[in-house]
């Protein structure tokens, strides 16, 4: 078979944005570990949007994941890949592992290995989003990497994940992000602004993807958030949250996954559409 018709590739080449749309000198609070949590890491969700923990998942919990989803690129079964366009001549003759050196997006890969889905099901993780979605009952609405390849790993721009999501604003979506390499300022980690969470939804346009308005980033408010492997973040569904583009030599690969309560209903996509805008709509960026 030709290349052209087993591997889907994003035939978009990463595109520029502002040099000072991120800021560097600014990081956020950082718990320790999740044992050490404590009611004021708590409270800090409810007030910032964010808790994030330096350690949730143990070096071979780390490995394992890394050695799951090597397999799952290999044997992808119902997960969904999109490389990167400038890997298009590299990803038949890649490794499972060098292939993540080559993805811009990878979701829906929890069926396809028991230890990705053991991590949907981790315990340290539910009882964090538990206490965080207010409910007992919750369940894993989307499994998703977006992956930053050493020298060729592109910016997420600022968003809003519940814009992404038929629900809500306001439901009480929670990001888990979980860091599987060290994330650094350098290579791409999580951006975010803290408090923003409560100041509902904002108007996304389609630029270098569906994002806020670069004009419209409150830059003073950008906080970085470093994490080394087995660091997580957890964030709320209407957190505004970005990461810039990997330009070192150094893989910087995450796992994100995010849970809702049960029976939480779905909203039509158009009223997601009226409320976070489309092309369009208030087109002024």
């Amino acid at each position: 078979m030709s290349y052209a018709s087993t591997v889907p590739i994003d035939g978009e080449l990463p595109a520029p944005y502002p040099e000072d749309l991120y800021r560097f000198d600014q990081p956020g609070r950082v718990a320790e570990s999740v044992d050490q949590l404590t009611e004021a890491d708590f409270a800090q969700f409810d007030e910032l949007g964010y808790l994030a923990v330096r350690q949730l998942l143990t070096p071979d919990e780390v490995a394992g994941v890394l050695a799951a989803m090597a397999a799952v690129l290999v044997r992808p079964g119902e997960a969904m890949i999109e490389y990167e366009a400038w890997a298009a001549d590299r990803v038949e003759a890649a490794s499972g592992d060098e292939r993540m050196d080559l993805i811009r997006k990878f979701m829906w890969f929890v069926q396809e290995d028991d230890r990705l889905t053991a991590l949907a099901k981790n315990d340290r993780i539910l009882s964090i989003v538990r206490r965080l979605c207010g409910s007992e009952d919750i369940t894993m609405m989307q499994d998703m990497a977006l992956l930053k390849p050493p020298g060729g790993g592109r910016e997420k721009p600022w968003h809003q994940d519940n814009a992404f999501f038929a629900l809500e604003p306001g439901t009480p979506i929670v990001g888990v992000w979980l860091a599987l390499d060290p994330a650094t300022p350098e290579n791409g980690c999580m951006h975010v602004m803290p408090g923003t969470h409560r100041e509902g939804p904002v108007v996304h346009f389609r630029r270098r993807d569906w994002q806020l308005c670069d004009e419209d980033v409150d830059r003073g408010r950008d906080t970085m958030i470093p994490l080394p492997p087995g660091g997580a973040l957890f964030f709320h569904g209407l957190l505004q949250h970005g990461t810039p583009a990997n330009r070192t030599d150094q893989r910087r690969r995450a796992v994100q996954l995010h849970y809702i309560p049960v029976g939480t209903p779905q909203i039509p996509d158009q009223r997601r559409l009226d409320i976070f805008g489309s092309e369009g709509k208030d087109v002024t960026c």
